[in-house]
């Protein structure tokens, strides 16, 4: 299996991606699933099924409402131009289109585990004196490492794995956003271009097992630890 500088840059980039989408949206996810689970207010199902709506439209169609948003004539373009920033075809825009896509999975993940804590630990510390924030950063956010874990997890392979987004808003330009699954993509559609496509798959792979390898050994430990604590 050899690949190409070219090949190495789409892996190298795909690692970027899916890293920067799943630490810059952890800490959200974490707010939006601990909002979903305590907090009590009418309307609250309907800003679930918002958030949860990437996993159920055609990722294209994400991607061409993102590319909307961020157009010249979109919400956010007058205030990108002002700035002179850019989002359409750019690596910011690759780590977009992850993010909104995978998102849902981490705000689910970490949901199952805060809705999983005994609601007595809570209320206990709230007896002893503990305010909300104390008890979250007590109670809560140590109880839900495992669930925030497995949510990071799912993003990041979710990220790895993303292409009909990705290719809408940011293209598949060699070395600038160009991630495994569009280099797949290109080979796939180029006579002779099977084994190449084969080699990055390889690579995908083994990608996504060494994180979930990683996620299983970080699981272990927690669980390791939770055990020994008195």
């Amino acid at each position: 299996m050899l690949l190409s500088p070219q090949d190495m840059q789409a892996v190298w980039l795909s690692i970027k991606v899916a890293t920067t989408a799943t630490l810059v949206t952890a800490p959200f996810g974490f707010g939006i699933a601990y909002f979903f689970s305590f907090a009590r207010m009418p309307g609250k199902y309907l800003l679930e099924c918002l958030v949860n709506l990437p996993l159920v439209l055609p990722p294209v169609v994400v991607g061409y409402l993102l590319l909307l948003f961020f157009g010249q004539s979109g919400f956010a373009g007058p205030l990108l131009k002002f700035f002179d920033l850019r989002i359409i075809f750019t690596l910011t825009g690759a780590v977009i289109a992850s993010a909104v896509v995978g998102f849902p999975l981490l705000v689910r993940a970490i949901r199952i585990g805060m809705d999983n804590i005994d609601i007595h630990y809570i209320q206990a510390a709230r007896t002893l004196g503990a305010g909300r924030l104390d008890t979250l950063l007590t109670i809560i956010l140590p109880l839900s490492g495992r669930a925030i874990l497995a949510g990071m997890t799912l993003m990041f392979a979710r990220s790895l794995g993303e292409f009909g987004a990705t290719i809408i808003l940011a293209g598949n330009i060699p070395g600038v956003t160009q991630t495994i699954p569009l280099a797949i993509y290109d080979y796939a559609n180029t006579p002779d271009g099977d084994r190449m496509a084969m080699s990055l798959c390889l690579v995908s792979i083994a990608l996504s097992f060494a994180v979930l390898l990683a996620s299983e050994a970080l699981a272990r430990s927690f669980r390791k630890g939770s055990a020994d604590a008195p």
